[in-house]
């Protein structure tokens, strides 16, 4: 092995997997170079473990054995013009999933105290759809209103692309994090979706953080990107100081253009984890949608890197059961963070 800042290299990979020495490195705060982030995913699966136990120190360093719960419920279904590949709610998508528009106040605090009798700290209010109408930011306004005032629940809003007026009015409402994530690479994203550009993400993220939101932005493996530019996403995300970065592995959905897209295999579902807290170390790494039909059996090994999850169901998509999540938590010895306030 080479000693510790060495910088590792693809060509290195049988000998220098030196994963001690890039967990010190990330607790040092110091940036990994792109070689050693594809050292990291291109590493054998034999080296999965070594390096999930290196990575654990960095994991535990920022959040001991906690873990985030987060719950979201989907607050507009469907009915969507943007054609991003992925998503069954999408206008080139022929999945049969039910369709509504924004739903009303009652329903959205009942949502909210699902997610405190899930134990939740984060409830996610999501709706489809390039961008909110000034009747539904109303609406969600005057939901997450009452929800400050009789709950300890933090606020996640996922509305699409903000106007400045509609971030200053969801941050003075009291939302704590503002979801938009930038999904894959750059060089990737007009394959992915046409309907707006990956710059427009980039500055939606930089518009909620200067009206005092907690940027919340991740990725989606498993859409035709490369090694590389996996590593290039976990940059920008650290560039743009996310705090919270979901980590989705594709759930390729019949009747969605990326329908015929393979699953991510367990082992590279768990190097990318990994690799996102070398990158990004203290901030919460979410294992997210997907995890159940990507990391399967291996969904425990997952949180040695991740400090985060969903618990209950996705947009369209069927979660895993809480009780499971539940007791994947009690079985690692880990504890369920009490409130995310």
């Amino acid at each position: 092995m080479k000693a510790i800042g060495t910088p590792q290299t693809p060509e290195t990979l049988e000998t220098a997997a030196d994963w001690q020495a890039l967990a010190q490195k990330a607790l040092d705060g110091e940036r990994l170079s792109v070689e050693e982030g594809l050292v990291v995913l291109e590493a054998d699966n034999d080296e999965v473990l070594p390096l999930l136990q290196a990575v654990f120190r960095v994991r535990k360093h920022f959040y001991g054995k906690k873990v985030k719960l987060n719950m979201i419920i989907n607050a507009k279904s469907g009915l969507c013009p943007e054609d991003c590949g992925y998503c069954a709610q999408s206008i080139v998508s022929s999945a049969p999933i039910t369709k509504y528009p924004l739903l009303e106040k009652a329903t959205l605090l009942v949502g909210a105290r699902e997610a405190m009798a899930r134990q939740a700290g984060t409830y996610c209010i999501v709706a489809s759809g390039k961008g909110p109408t000034d009747k539904e930011l109303d609406q969600v306004i005057e939901a997450v209103t009452e929800i400050r005032a009789t709950m300890p629940l933090k606020i996640c809003a996922c509305l699409g692309l903000l106007k400045d007026d509609q971030a200053e009015r969801l941050a003075e409402a009291g939302v704590h994090r503002y979801n938009h994530n930038l999904n894959t690479s750059r060089a990737n994203y007009p394959s992915i979706t046409t309907t707006h550009t990956y710059d427009q993400r980039v500055e939606s993220v930089e518009k909620v953080k200067r009206y005092g939101l907690s940027p919340c932005s991740g990725v989606i493996i498993g859409m035709g990107e490369t090694n590389r530019e996996i590593v290039e996403m976990a940059y920008a995300l650290r560039e743009l100081e996310a705090d919270s970065i979901p980590i989705n592995f594709l759930n390729a959905i019949p009747g969605t253009p990326l329908e015929q897209a393979g699953r991510t295999p367990a082992m590279k579902a768990l190097k990318v984890l990994a690799l996102f807290r070398l990158i990004c170390p203290s901030k919460e790494i979410r294992v997210a949608g997907g995890r159940e039909v990507n990391l399967r059996t291996l969904q425990p090994l997952g949180l040695y890197a991740a400090n985060s999850l969903f618990v209950g169901d996705y947009l369209t998509t069927k979660g895993q059961d809480a009780a499971a999540d539940y007791q994947m938590i009690e079985d690692l010895g880990f504890e369920i963070e009490a409130c995310a306030l």
